[in-house]
């Protein structure tokens, strides 16, 4: 990516989450980025595909970081772990990206669609992972699409934590409470 598509994808990513989708113009990202509409338009098509673009490149990223930890693990509960460690770490590096994408998965607008299949996609990952373990005996006897989205959610609730205590995320001491917690209690007897 070249370093003007770089700016107005971080200038967007910014606004987005602190304005909204909606809330957000063509001309506040040209204003913030220092570029002429038509240089964006070279870039971009629309506002939406700045979307699309921000959402996938985020979403790929954090699907590639799993397979890459996970692969060498044989327990389907270190790989959930590992699952965990990343989404805590994306959610403090990339917290624009989530809270955006989380932003955009209710309503029906096209968008809103692309959004909640992404976030189904990456839910996807979870449920193989969980269905491994059950099928191992590892993990408790459960329907892998509950366990999976509660445990996207429950990563995802260390954006709210943060926004109600007003503190950073400490890495690790989020991932030890999760661990002891929501991973341990997955853990077959």
């Amino acid at each position: 990516m070249n370093r003007t598509k770089r700016k107005i994808f971080e200038a967007a990513m910014d606004l987005f989450a602190q304005k909204g989708y909606d809330g957000t113009s063509v001309e506040e990202i040209t204003s913030v980025v220092g570029i002429a509409k038509g240089t964006l338009y070279y870039h971009f098509s629309s506002k939406e595909e700045i979307l699309y673009f921000l959402v996938e490149e985020g979403m790929n990223l954090l699907k590639n970081s799993i397979e890459i930890k996970t692969k060498n693990f044989k327990s389907s509960v270190d790989k959930i772990k590992a699952v965990v460690l990343i989404q805590i770490k994306s959610i403090v590096k990339y917290e624009n990206l989530i809270t955006l994408v989380i932003g955009q998965i209710w309503g029906n607008e096209e968008r809103n669609l692309k959004c909640r299949e992404y976030i189904y996609e990456y839910i996807r990952i979870l449920e193989n992972i969980i269905k491994e373990g059950i099928e191992k005996g590892e993990i408790i006897e459960g329907k892998p699409e509950v366990l999976a989205s509660g445990l996207f959610g429950f990563t995802c609730s260390g954006l709210l934590y943060k926004l109600k205590t007003g503190k950073e995320l400490d890495i690790q001491e989020t991932y030890k409470e999760f661990s002891n917690y929501i991973v341990n209690g997955l853990k077959k007897s």
